[in-house]
């Protein structure tokens, strides 16, 4: 993902791109552990799209980032009932 393309994103919109991209880097960190990855780059690639998106949240001005995405999880596991 480009940077360009995050800073055209809304705040509430980079916090939801911040939750997907880590579960999808769990997901591959869990695939190159019981099988073989096709191409072990994406590990790196979402980890610095991960950074990417710290980097234009701190850019905003965001402070307490992490304590932000525990509570939109939480907020999201209650909605699921959970």
């Amino acid at each position: 993902m480009k940077i360009a393309e995050l800073r055209a994103m809304k705040t509430e919109e980079l916090h939801g791109e911040l939750d997907r991209l880590r579960r999808h880097l769990f997901d591959l960190r869990a695939q190159a552990v019981t099988e073989k990855l096709e191409n072990p780059n994406q590990l790196t690639l979402g980890k610095r799209d991960i950074a990417r998106v710290f980097t234009v949240l701190r850019e905003r001005g965001e402070t307490e980032i992490e304590q932000k995405q525990y509570h939109l999880e939480s907020l999201a596991t209650h909605q699921r009932g959970g």
